[in-house]
């Protein structure tokens, strides 16, 4: 089968497509026919090994597993032993390892029913990055009807999602994002829409019970400050810094404050998505409260192209793979 290969980490120039055998799905393992995957900042840190702080964990010299992608949607096409949700035919949505490949295994609680109402680029957007926003504002954030949350990012792929998913969990939403943004961030529901080349989002001109700082490289002590009194911070990834730690200085920062202090200051960490995450976002896509952004689309062999527009900085939502 064709699939994206690496052999060692580096720019986008390290991958290559290449033929690889077909994997076999193992103990509660589906294998799926990818008909579409998904680009993500993740998977860029992972192709290029920065922070190091990742190597002991995914490889030192070279990554453990030499196909890169992570968001997938396609067809069941043969099931391992003691699967029991699924079965070969089903159209399916979740996330796995190697998922830039014309086959994937995935584990069978990282899978989900495909929503009947997207195609499969669109479903393919869904999981690394909706599960990302799910948890942040449902889970860390523990977002409440009526409040105000501020997204910071609110135009890239987990934050079209988050402004989304806030306001159908009831709260009053406000979307920060370059100029060339803002009616993006403003269709997809936010309430208000702060460009931060004209101001500053977190002066402490207005304060909000929930922040989501999405790769973000602002220093705490600003973000504080746009806070409530018991308000809630929630840093999700980081860019910038060195080598070594890259962004994540500042969720070590709020680990280290938050016991000190009245407000709650969190960092997130999603490694796995589960399907209980993905059934809640299919019920929530089929009613049309959320719905992708897909900024564009590119085919298996222009992979490099696609990391190399994410890393521009100027994408819309997310990118999709078609296979």
């Amino acid at each position: 089968m064709k699939a994206i290969v690496q052999d060692g980490y580096g720019p986008p120039e390290v991958l290559r497509v290449d033929e690889v055998d077909r994997p076999v799905p193992g103990r509660g393992e589906v294998l799926v026919r990818v008909h579409a995957a998904a680009v993500d900042q993740g998977v860029w840190h992972l192709m290029a090994g920065l922070p190091y702080a990742l190597r002991p964990v995914f490889g030192l010299r070279a990554p453990r597993v030499r196909i890169p992608g992570m968001d997938l949607a396609g067809r069941v096409e043969a099931v391992g032993p003691d699967v029991t949700r699924v079965r070969p035919g089903d159209e399916v949505y979740g996330s796995c390892k190697g998922s830039f490949a014309e086959y994937a295994c995935a584990k069978e609680d990282s899978l989900a029913p495909k929503p009947a109402r997207l195609g499969f680029e669109e479903a393919a957007t869904v999981p690394v990055s909706a599960v990302t926003a799910l948890k942040a504002l449902r889970e860390s954030g523990r977002v409440q009807a009526g409040q105000s949350v501020l997204v910071l990012g609110a135009s890239g792929g987990v934050g079209t999602y988050a402004v989304q998913l806030a306001k159908a969990f009831g709260a009053h939403v406000t979307g920060v994002c370059s100029t060339a943004k803002t009616d993006l961030v403003r269709s997809i529901g936010a309430d208000e829409v702060v460009d931060y080349t004209r101001e500053d989002p977190v002066d402490g001109s207005r304060r909000y019970d929930l922040i989501l700082d999405i790769a973000g490289n602002r220093p705490l002590s600003r973000l504080r400050r746009a806070l409530t009194a018991r308000g809630t911070l929630v840093i999700v990834g980081g860019e910038g810094g060195g080598r070594w730690i890259g962004g994540n200085e500042r969720q070590l920062g709020a680990l280290l404050l938050s016991p000190f202090t009245g407000q709650r200051l969190l960092p997130l960490a999603v490694m796995e998505q589960h399907h209980g995450d993905l059934e809640a976002l299919t019920e929530l896509i089929e009613t049309g409260a959320v719905t992708p952004v897909v900024d564009r689309t590119y085919p298996l062999a222009e992979v490099p192209d696609a990391i190399r527009h994410l890393r521009g900085g100027q994408v819309r939502g997310k990118i999709a793979i078609r296979l």
